[in-house]
């Protein structure tokens, strides 16, 4: 690529979501992860990642930011009606990286215009939520970001509850845009496509 993408700008402007983050080390940590995954995977922009191979229709970042919406209401009404104490910087941060591994998945599912990708990290050997938990660690996050980031079934030993926000935020936006796009529910999207999910 000749000219050099601001994805740092590209970040901070697609992900509004990043402002109600308060600690602000951890803030500039996700939008850390974020350019590096950008930048390994030669994105143009931070919008042309797709939310998933098949599905164009839908970006990445419209997908993230529905996810971390869906799991804050959700941790707010847990802490409302039912007494929890979820960490909101940690569903935020989490909801924020859980999809940033696929700046690496995706590469060979555009039109060659759109990414020049480093060949050490792109491509679909890897699920992204496991190299989106890897940009995390990489980055420095906690590790409670860091738990809550592989949101499949099996990937992680233990849940915890700030986990369990972000899997359930994603499965409930996956539906809604399965649903959207092809008129089908993620569980028939997976079946159909034989892919992990997401």
């Amino acid at each position: 690529m000749a000219d050099t993408p601001d994805y740092e700008t590209q970040v901070r402007e697609a992900f509004p979501e990043l402002a109600e983050i308060h600690d602000d080390d951890l803030r500039e940590r996700v939008v850390e992860a974020w350019v590096l995954g950008l930048e390994r995977g030669g994105w143009r922009h931070v919008e042309d990642v797709p939310y998933a191979w098949n599905i164009h229709e839908t970006t990445n970042v419209e997908h993230v930011r529905g996810v971390t919406r869906i799991a804050v209401a959700a941790a707010r009404e847990q802490r409302e009606f039912h007494g929890a104490d979820p960490d909101l910087d940690v569903v935020r941060a989490a909801c924020l990286l859980h999809d940033v591994g696929k700046c690496y998945e995706y590469t060979d599912h555009v039109d060659d215009e759109l990414v020049d990708p480093d060949p050490r990290y792109g491509g679909d050997t890897i699920p992204h939520s496991l190299s989106g938990y890897a940009l995390a660690h990489e980055v420095g996050c906690p590790q409670a970001v860091q738990r809550a980031i592989p949101h499949f079934l099996g990937e992680v030993p233990e849940r915890t509850l700030e986990a369990e926000l972000v899997k359930a935020a994603n499965s409930a936006s996956s539906n809604a845009i399965t649903q959207a796009a092809m008129g089908i529910t993620l569980a028939e999207w997976v079946e159909k496509y034989s892919q992990t999910s997401d």
